[in-house]
């Protein structure tokens, strides 16, 4: 991956003021902006400059922002798409994973939330290209090579089951996986969801210290969970507090 001062990042949004505060904010994060006030021009965009991260609105003027995730990812583009989405709009933030973006954030949301999820989407991308052999966040330690689990400073022992669903978080680590996804990995297209909870759950019970408060493995409400990581700290201790709404 390029030094961050290198990285094209497009913001895709109709709303002027929106850009501009993501603009301003991300540049001095080092980020080489570009900008797209309609799908159109985003298209055009990705394939002139071939930024690595998009930020991507759904409400666009001319063109579903879910259809411009369909296209790029139907065209092989890898670049990191993190979605702009509107409070409670699950089926929308599951859709948009589902159909190959890497992220969402929630408006209004503050900086600092947006400038670890451009970090982890970013730290994403270059795993997918070869895991590394051990996740390692807090107190858990997954060693995938050996198939070594350790929590707390014990070994874990874990069902098969258990340890697909681990594998699969931790090969995404830092991404939202829908419960769609991890039920099609782990068991194919036709499981109630409540399988996957009650194994969530016993893998809670096992890897987290207090598991009705989990650090590891986190909930994303209405949409699926997502496997903590340092990635999340905010940079060189900057925090910034400005929200987009």
């Amino acid at each position: 991956m390029s030094a961050r001062g290198n990285i094209p990042l497009l913001i895709v949004d109709d709303e002027p003021p929106i850009r501009r505060l993501l603009r301003t904010s991300l540049a001095v994060q080092g980020y080489r902006i570009l900008e797209a006030g309609s799908a159109r021009v985003a298209f055009d965009v990705v394939a002139r400059e071939a930024p690595e991260v998009v930020l991507l609105d759904l409400g666009l003027p001319d063109q579903d922002g879910l259809e411009v995730i369909r296209q790029l990812r139907a065209a092989g583009s890898k670049v990191a798409i993190i979605v702009l989405s509107s409070r409670g709009d699950e089926p929308g933030k599951v859709e948009a994973l589902d159909l190959g973006a890497d992220d969402y954030v929630t408006k209004p949301f503050g900086m600092a939330e947006l400038v670890a999820r451009i970090r982890t989407a970013l730290r994403h991308r270059v795993q997918r290209q070869g895991a590394e052999p051990v996740f390692t966040h807090g107190d858990l330690s997954v060693d995938l090579t050996r198939r070594l689990v350790t929590a707390c400073g014990a070994e874990v022992k874990l069902s098969n089951k258990e340890w697909d669903i681990l594998r699969l978080l931790v090969l995404h680590a830092g991404k939202v996986l829908t419960h769609r996804m991890i039920m099609q990995e782990v068991w194919g297209p036709k499981v109630d969801v409540q399988y996957l909870r009650i194994y969530v759950r016993q893998l809670r019970q096992k890897l987290e210290e207090r598991p009705d408060q989990p650090r590891h493995i986190l909930t994303e409400t209405g949409v699926g969970y997502r496997l903590q990581t340092d990635a999340w700290l905010p940079a060189d201790g900057v925090v910034l507090r400005t929200e987009v709404e």
